[in-house]
Formats: C-alpha cells, sequence, structure tokens
C-alpha cells in the first residue's frame, strides 16, 4: 500500500498533468469506490477546474472550483492518461474527461480504492481529515505529544507507528525502517518507551520519509505511483523484505515475523 513519500509522489506527478484542467464530464464503473452517491459525485464534478493538489497522510486532496476531491489509492490504485476515443480498460473504474479530450483514469485491479468529494473550505474539518494524526514534519510532532498518546497502552510499538491518528502517512515498509533505525524492537510495549526512544523516531520519522520522498518513494510488487513513474527507495530499505540477509550494522541474520498481522523484518540483536 502506498505510503506518505509514494502518495506525495503522486501528487507531484499529477501536478505537471492535470492542474488548470476543467473536468468536462466523470463515469464511475465501479459504485464502490465512491463515499457517497455516485451519481451525485458524477453530476457535482463536473465543470469544476482542478487549482491545486496536496496530500493528508495518505490521502490525495485536489483543490477543485468547489469542492475537494479525496483519493486513497489503498494497494493498487493509479492513474493513467488516455484519449477519451480509446476503450476502456476493466480495471479503469473512474473515468474523469477533461475539456481537452484526455481522460484521467482510475485504475485499481483490487477495488479498495476511495474517492470522496467534499466542501473545499471544510475538508481538513470533516472526516476522515480531521481523524488523521501530525504529519511527520509537523512541528506539533514532539517526544511529549508521542508519550502522552503511548502511556496508556500495551501493545508492540509496530503496531503503533501504524495508527494514523497518531502520526500519519506511515505503513508497514517504513514502520520497519524507522524502528530500524531507532534500534528499537518492534515488540516492545508502547507504554515502555522513554523519552529519548520518542525522539529517535521522530527524527528517524523526518528522515527516512524525507529519504523515501527524494527518491520519488518505494516499489514494491505491482505499485507504481502513475503510469511510467516508479521510486527508487526500494534501493535503500536497510531492513524490510531482506529476510534471512546480514543485517547492515551487525551482520545478525534479519528476522521475519508477524505482528498485528504484518510482515515485520527486525534485526534481533540491534533491536533487542
Amino acid at each position: 500500500m502506498p505510503e506518505k513519500p509514494e502518495v506525495i509522489t503522486v501528487s507531484k506527478s499529477l501536478e505537471t498533468r492535470i492542474l488548470g484542467k476543467t473536468i468536462q464530464s466523470c463515469q464511475v464503473y465501479w459504485d464502490n469506490c465512491i463515499v457517497g452517491d455516485t451519481k451525485q459525485f458524477e453530476k457535482e464534478i463536473a465543470d469544476q477546474t482542478i487549482e491545486a493538489i496536496t496530500t493528508r497522510g495518505k490521502w490525495l486532496v485536489l483543490f477543485l472550483s468547489q469542492d475537494a476531491l479525496l483519493i486513497h489509492l489503498r494497494m493498487e490504485g493509479k492513474f493513467f492518461f488516455r484519449s477519451h476515443e480509446i476503450p476502456r480498460n476493466k480495471h479503469e473504474h473512474v473515468l474523469f474527461t477533461f475539456t481537452d479530450g484526455i481522460d484521467m483514469r482510475f485504475h485499481d485491479v483490487r477495488k479498495f480504492g476511495k474517492l470522496i468529494l467534499l466542501p473545499k473550505n471544510e475538508v481538513f474539518q470533516l472526516s476522515p481529515l480531521n481523524e488523521l494524526g501530525y504529519e511527520y514534519n509537523d512541528p506539533n510532532l514532539t517526544v511529549a505529544y508521542l508519550l502522552d498518546k503511548f502511556k496508556h497502552k500495551s501493545i508492540p510499538i509496530k503496531s503503533v507507528l501504524l495508527d494514523q491518528r497518531i502520526i500519519a502517512g506511515i505503513g508497514n515498509i517504513y514502520d520497519d525502517e524507522i524502528l530500524f533505525a531507532s534500534h528499537i524492537s518492534p515488540l516492545q510495549k508502547e507504554k515502555k518507551i522513554t523519552a529519548e526512544e520518542a525522539a529517535n523516531i521522530i527524527e528517524n520519522t523526518k528522515k527516512v520519509l524525507s529519504k523515501a520522498i527524494e527518491m520519488g518513494g518505494t516499489t514494491i510488487k505491482s505499485f507504481e505511483s502513475s503510469e511510467g513513474v516508479h521510486g527508487l527507495f526500494q534501493n535503500e530499505l536497510s531492513i524490510h523484505g531482506r529476510k534471512d540477509q546480514a543485517c547492515p550494522i551487525c551482520g545478525t541474520k534479519i528476522m521475519n515475523t508477524k505482528i498485528g498481522g504484518r510482515g515485520t523484518y527486525y534485526c534481533p540483536h540491534c533491536q533487542k
């Protein structure tokens, strides 16, 4: 699933293709990807111009003339651009046709992606964006904030960092990388995290995500940020996906386990 760096990469890619364009019409071919009434969505988004694009957590936020379009790519969502005359692929579930005759097609093999149309002046005060925690680079992401969030829970820190209500945008890949860089076991209980460890989590969250953003995200399995756009950060991964390989710090064999149902990679020596 795309995480913050991948979503930012998608945002930057879309900026070069669709800013200033006007949506002439919209056709939805898979109702479940729309949150709300499909016909109303198609009607309300027509004739709106794309004015700006940003991100919040793992959500893309497209500011239109009247509304904001939120898009969550989930497992395999991506965008393809085609002439409107080209027949639709069966996995292209939403077609936005611009006034220049080009389609932006939301392609999602797994059908998990979600699109929501909300009033743009209220979008950050409404669900789902108002439920998210701080961004990785928000100055309010402090040691005191994390310790307050951690103090009453006894679940593994691995699972906690996946909670979008605490830090928005971290997923399974970067979770492993952040904990490895912080020398913290993914099995350590949340309420036992020290102030020093919380500071390390904040510092390495910024470092890991910033580096991944710089490199266009991580291309894992079938994920692409958009057609022809591939991230390179997979070449920089220290721990994730490297089961039975040598730890880059101490040479110990990297272990793989399941925590909260998520595949987890760690070094048993560096992350005691």
